[in-house]
């Protein structure tokens, strides 16, 4: 009885495991009939198996289908049965997709990040008025943000100026102005955290004086 003994690593690998073998069986054992009528038969049968194998996929929509294409997919596309949909089509199902292509942008100060970069090149778009200078001091304070998230250290308004002039290639040009930015200070302010209310008058006071036992 040892010697019959059958390990899954020695079985046929699973398509689909979901299902389990017995219904990998059935399906290569409906892929073995001579004729098509006795293997339609079958197909029908399993197609019903694998419906209340899996019920969840009675809510989605066509389910039928699915069922269908993956009964095709068990028996690797290679049974002559009826089916009352198109036959899933192997090339296409295994395809692979095509690399999806991501944005290669390589800021000169990567600190700022590319959404000021994007931002910058919205603010040029806009006309000249009082929206466009507030829209070009909330980025450069922005940028002083990033820049001292970057660097601890304070940054004068100027190195701003600068940088939101090279990033824009000319047509934000603040280094004439005579606003000052938001100090760095409330910048880098964070909010205090408090644990429980009321601090340390939740704290419970105990006695110096304890009974010794």
């Amino acid at each position: 009885m040892i010697d019959d003994l059958e390990y899954n690593t020695e079985r046929e690998h699973l398509i689909i495991p979901e299902y389990g073998r017995h219904l990998q069986k059935m399906i290569n054992h409906a892929k073995t009939r001579e004729t098509k009528e006795e293997r339609n038969r079958l197909a029908k049968a399993i197609i019903s198996v694998m419906g209340n194998l899996q019920p969840h996929l009675r809510d989605v929509p066509d389910f039928q289908h699915k069922l269908w294409d993956q009964l095709f997919i068990m028996a690797d596309f290679d049974i002559d049965v009826d089916s009352p949909y198109d036959k899933p089509i192997k090339e296409v199902l295994q395809a692979r997709p095509e690399p999806l292509k991501y944005p290669q942008n390589h800021p000169k100060y990567r600190f700022y990040g590319n959404n000021i970069k994007t931002m910058i090149d919205v603010a040029i778009t806009w006309e000249d008025g009082e929206m466009k200078d507030a829209l070009v001091y909330t980025i450069a304070n922005h940028m002083k943000k990033c820049f001292l998230n970057w660097n601890k250290d304070t940054v004068e308004d100027s190195v701003i100026y600068d940088h939101l002039f090279e990033l824009s290639e000319g047509k934000l040009n603040l280094k004439n102005s005579t606003e000052d930015l938001s100090d760095s200070s409330s910048l880098l302010r964070t909010k205090s955290k408090y644990g429980n209310k009321g601090g340390k008058k939740n704290k419970k006071k105990y006695s110096n004086n304890r009974k010794r036992y």
